[in-house]
């Protein structure tokens, strides 16, 4: 809503000459309490969304998510109400998936209204930025990693092509030929960017669901295992299963996490950390060690709050802001609009005010009645409902 189109407004007829200054007196304290009323009513507010089983399933739009985004933008294109989504999921870059997001949805989405489950490695940027790390997942793991500014992130596939015959059963993988003609997916004998048998891996980043559990060059084996038991004589150094261990960092999510194009629900990340942290304490000396991340951590919906904030000057109108001002406040309510109880509403509850949970009922959540173990403070059908609720809360039309 523009403000040029929010007043309507007149003054006495002018009788002495003191009524021009009287007049932009009034006129100076009517505008003044307009853009401040406005001010407040814009910025009180922002929407997180999930992605997979609130606004899409698979590629598809549903329950009226064109329609409800829409109307979270004014007749120009610029946003009315800050928005960004926040998912667990990830495999691309922000940039790649706000570009997915902009074509499946109808409305211009930019890559820092994305806050996928990876997102958050970029706090760890100052600590490993010149370390050797490996990066796993489905998509596009060392890529992504390396435009948050790692210089030296390989892929999982990259660092095994340095270890000849790592799989015993690879002759007898068919599957492998196949895999290696999809475009989706990486191809199994890059050659690493980096020499890395002279250097230590600092750390192992899982960014998405391993999309090849147990098949060889991801997941649990054969790799992980032997990598963390390479014996230092082979030349590649802390490779002993008693001198190093890697800090494995997740993004950690639900067993089951999420419903997708799928028409039930699905295993996860968590199962692939379970089923990780079993073998690897099975064969080690020293327990699994890892860092979670990605909703319900709380940190995660902190640093929604943030870029939420970051959204807000894009559409306040320069009145509103003093000289040196960025034009964000702190927010009166954050909605959060999903589709998962354990993860999602857990993540909301847990970061507390100014956040609010919406759940919906067209992902993993079907419920006829509110969640038991953790109610959300509305449950509706779809996400468009969601977005009714909010505008009308909000009074805005």
């Amino acid at each position: 809503m523009r403000f040029q189109n929010t007043v309507a407004f007149g003054f006495p007829q002018i009788k002495n000459k003191a009524a021009p200054f009287l007049f932009q007196y009034q006129a100076s304290r009517y505008f003044s309490s307009q853009l401040q009323s406005e001010q407040k009513r814009r910025s009180s507010f922002g929407i997180a969304f999930d992605i997979d089983g609130v606004l899409l399933r698979g590629k598809d739009p549903i329950g009226g998510s064109p329609q409800a985004l829409r109307r979270l933008y004014g007749d120009s294109g610029n946003l009315n109400v800050p928005f960004l989504f926040l998912t667990n999921g990830g495999g691309i870059p922000e940039s790649r998936r706000a570009n997915e997001l902009s074509e499946l949805l109808g409305v211009k989405i930019i890559p820092s209204q994305v806050l996928q489950g990876h997102s958050s490695f970029k706090s760890l940027l100052k600590r490993y930025e010149n370390q050797l790390i490996v990066a796993t997942g489905k998509g596009e793991p060392a890529v992504v990693m390396s435009e948050y500014g790692f210089k030296k992130a390989v892929s999982l596939e990259e660092y095994a092509s340095c270890f000849e015959n790592i799989d015993p059963l690879a002759p007898y993988k068919m599957w492998t030929t196949k895999l290696g003609l999809d475009r989706s997916s990486p191809p199994l004998n890059t050659v690493p960017r980096y020499d890395v048998s002279s250097e230590t891996v600092k750390a192992v980043f899982v960014i998405s669901d391993p999309c090849r559990l147990g098949q060889g060059h991801s997941g649990v084996s054969p790799f992980h295992l032997v990598m963390l038991k390479l014996p230092a004589e082979l030349g590649f150094n802390g490779f002993s299963a008693q001198l190093w261990k890697p800090a494995i960092l997740y993004r950690l999510i639900s067993l089951f996490d999420i419903q997708a194009a799928f028409p039930s629900n699905r295993l996860g990340t968590g199962a692939f950390r379970i089923a990780l942290e079993s073998v690897f304490n099975r064969i080690h000396y020293n327990p699994l060690e890892y860092v979670s991340f990605g909703k319900p951590n709380p940190f995660v919906f902190k640093n929604a709050e943030a870029m939420l904030k970051q959204l807000q000057p894009s559409y306040h109108s320069d009145y509103f802001k003093e000289p040196g001002d960025s034009g964000s406040q702190s927010f009166k309510t954050l909605y959060m609009i999903d589709d998962n109880p354990s993860v999602d509403v857990k993540g909301a509850q847990q970061a507390g005010h100014p956040w609010f949970s919406i759940l919906t009922r067209t992902g993993v959540f079907r419920g006829k009645h509110n969640h038991a173990e953790f109610p959300a403070d509305l449950v509706v059908d779809t996400v468009e409902e969601a977005v009714d609720y909010i505008l009308g809360r909000e009074c805005i039309s």
